[in-house]
């Protein structure tokens, strides 16, 4: 039997992975300015090479998470790690619009997603109780990369040609990720009785099939893909929204660090009430919330305002996305976690694919912002009614309520 203790170290792999995927691959909204001016790329070409990478990530969700299913996170995050630092080095290489948009968004978004849905299934895994802090704790780690990677990425471009910090921050994920990406186990209720593996409503037996075309399940998708769309256009769009508003460079990308800062914060303390409260209701009452956070940039101007504006909706964002690997734990057999939550998280990249292109497209077709963070409100508000509808399996006549809610 496996060290129960053990689990933090999971939690402490996990956090650490995703800080420094997250970091270098939210890396470019700090380099587009930089990128534009050195290439004369246009501004929604570079920004498509995320919505690509979003859409990579998407279409790749559900295959690493059913890798990791039969194989375990280990190998297969590691796996992840190596073809995600090469897809880096290779962006920094690109001499055409096309082949950035090629590396940088089919590679390293299809490779970054062997992070999350394993990552998110062993979590869960490990844990019986706290879970909701457990899964909040390695979603802190992803809510660090604005407080570490992002300043590390604004200040080597200072000094080094946008390519060379492509490739430095290469070096960084082989460095760290790797390594970490060796601690992880399987949970030992997979090691010891798989077939058992099972907390949820429904019969362990369930299917893949089963699974993702119930209720539950497409629920989950379309509340992840509507509030994943509400908040990926003002995080990667609002650092130079506040350039546009005559703001520096250096400060506007602080706002992004203020924003990280708080959804550090909002992961712990969402976790928190998730645990005490349960999942779904701290999730709805966040989504409304998120919706009215995005909104706020709207008003925005002063770098004050923006402060304010990053501090709530960082703490919103964040804290609402790790409920959503609790809700699939507490609904479906652990031997298919990393399934379903790739599926989930498949729903989350598309919604995430949205924000980047859309926003650049508005700001190209109108001049301006505005339209972008009006926009996202309204996807909010949609994320937001449809998470009201969700209902979970019903439990088996005798069984006790999951403890995390």
């Amino acid at each position: 039997m496996a060290d129960p203790a053990y689990r933090w170290v999971i939690v402490a792999a996990g956090g650490i992975m995703g800080c420094v995927a997250m970091g270098a691959m939210f890396s470019l909204p700090v380099l587009l300015t930089p990128m534009v001016e050195a290439t004369a790329w246009s501004r929604t070409g570079i920004s498509g090479a995320m919505t690509i990478g979003f859409l990579a990530m998407a279409a790749t969700s559900m295959g690493w998470g059913a890798l990791s299913d039969r194989f375990g996170a280990r190998p297969v995050v590691m796996s992840g790690a190596a073809l995600f630092a090469f897809s880096l080095w290779l962006a920094g290489r690109a001499p055409s619009l096309f082949l950035f948009q090629l590396f940088f968004g089919v590679m390293v978004g299809g490779a970054v997603a062997a992070f999350f849905a394993p990552m998110m299934a062993t979590v869960t895994g490990w844990f019986t109780t706290q879970r909701s802090l457990a899964v909040s704790l390695v979603s802190a780690g992803m809510g660090l990369a604005p407080v570490t990677m992002s300043p590390l990425a604004a200040w080597l471009v200072g000094g080094h040609d946008w390519r060379d910090v492509f490739s430095i921050l290469a070096v960084i994920v082989v460095l760290v990720t790797i390594p970490a990406a060796a601690l992880l186990r399987r949970p030992p209720a997979v090691e010891t009785a798989p077939g058992l593996a099972n907390d949820a409503g429904p019969p362990a037996g369930m299917s893949v099939r089963d699974a993702v075309t119930s209720a539950p399940f497409l629920i989950l998708v379309l509340t992840n893909f509507f509030c994943c769309a509400t908040h990926s256009g003002p995080i990667f769009h609002t650092v130079s929204y506040a350039e546009i508003c005559g703001i520096s460079a250096l400060a506007a990308v602080s706002i992004y660090s203020v924003e990280g800062i708080a959804g550090m914060a909002g992961r712990l303390g969402f976790g928190l009430m998730g645990d005490r409260f349960g999942a779904k209701h701290v999730l709805v009452a966040g989504l409304l919330a998120q919706a009215f956070g995005a909104l706020g940039y709207y008003f925005a101007r002063e770098l004050g305002q923006f402060y304010a504006v990053a501090a709530l909706f960082g703490f919103i964002y964040a804290g609402v996305m790790p409920l959503y690997a609790v809700l699939i734990r507490e609904n479906f057999p652990m031997r298919i976690m990393g399934t379903v939550m790739g599926g989930t998280g498949m729903a989350g990249g598309l919604g995430m694919a949205l924000g980047p292109v859309l926003g650049g497209w508005i700001f190209d077709a109108t001049g301006s912002y505005g339209g972008l963070y009006i926009t996202s409100f309204g996807l909010g508000l949609a994320a937001f009614l449809i998470a009201i509808t969700f209902r979970p399996f019903p439990r088996p006549l005798g069984e006790d309520a999951p403890t995390t809610a």
